[in-house]
């Protein structure tokens, strides 16, 4: 389970508008502090709201973000699927084996 959000989602899609509005752009330092959050959170809010416009190509899209993390988790678990299959063949395979029973 992911930890929560130490600000709301109304608090970022804010900040990233209002500094997307303004004309000439406020200092990120300055628009942090008036809006009481911490200046690199800002910065990273507004980074990947460009990436998600496409105005940036040095990290992935929010979308692929949790494609990503859902890919992640899938393959780990087919894994453990795997592991489980394998671990289940071999006994399967020493019950079968007529040289290797025991009586």
């Amino acid at each position: 389970m992911a930890p929560p959000k130490k600000y709301p989602d109304e608090l970022r899609s804010r900040a990233v508008r209002l500094y997307r509005e303004s004309d000439p752009k406020p200092v990120i330092r300055r628009l942090a502090e008036q809006l009481g959050v911490h200046p690199e959170a800002l910065r990273n809010w507004i980074r990947q709201d460009e990436a998600d416009r496409s105005e940036r190509d040095d990290r992935p899209t929010a979308t692929e973000s949790e494609e990503l993390r859902r890919l992640r988790k899938e393959n780990a678990e087919l894994k453990r699927a795997n592991e489980i299959l394998k671990t289940a063949s071999a006994f399967f395979a020493a019950e079968l084996d007529p040289a290797r029973r025991r009586s």
